[in-house]
């Protein structure tokens, strides 16, 4: 399977993804390389399989705990008040997450509808690490305490 997910993953087993904050057990947690809203990641299987239902039980079970592991992180370093999670696969199909947070600063017309919705991914800001590096670090040490 060649499509950007399975890229992405290939590059961080090579240690060549800028994007990587962290190995967890079933995959790598990554910033998004746009930044819709701040603290935005993706969360790429490191088992390229084209759903979560490919995956065996304790395998699914462990993605799930990955997943909201990250999403207790961003909780702990960003000023969301929510995480949302989206495992889509529509476009890209290899299991992955958009883990978003949310906050109560958003305008309510956003705030309300999911983020893939209601926001510009197209103009949304670049990753910038002098921008956004804090977090990464954040949520690195988080995760790998």
């Amino acid at each position: 399977m060649d499509n950007l997910i399975a890229q992405r993953v290939a590059a961080a087993q090579a240690n060549e993804n800028p994007f990587v904050v962290t190995k967890m057990k079933s995959g790598w947690l990554v910033i998004g390389d746009v930044q819709p809203l701040m603290g935005y990641c993706v969360f790429l299987a490191d088992a390229i399989v084209t759903s979560i239902n490919h995956l065996s039980t304790s395998d699914r079970t462990q993605y799930s705990l990955d997943i909201l592991r990250a999403g207790d992180a961003l909780l702990e370093v960003t000023e969301a008040y929510r995480i949302n999670y989206e495992t889509l696969g529509n476009s890209e199909p290899a299991l992955h997450t958009h883990i978003i947070p949310r906050y109560a600063s958003e305008a309510d017309e956003k705030r309300k509808y999911p983020a893939m919705m209601m926001y510009s991914w197209k103009y949304a800001p670049k990753f910038d690490p002098t921008v956004h590096g804090e977090i990464v670090s954040k949520l690195r040490s988080f995760l790998n305490a």
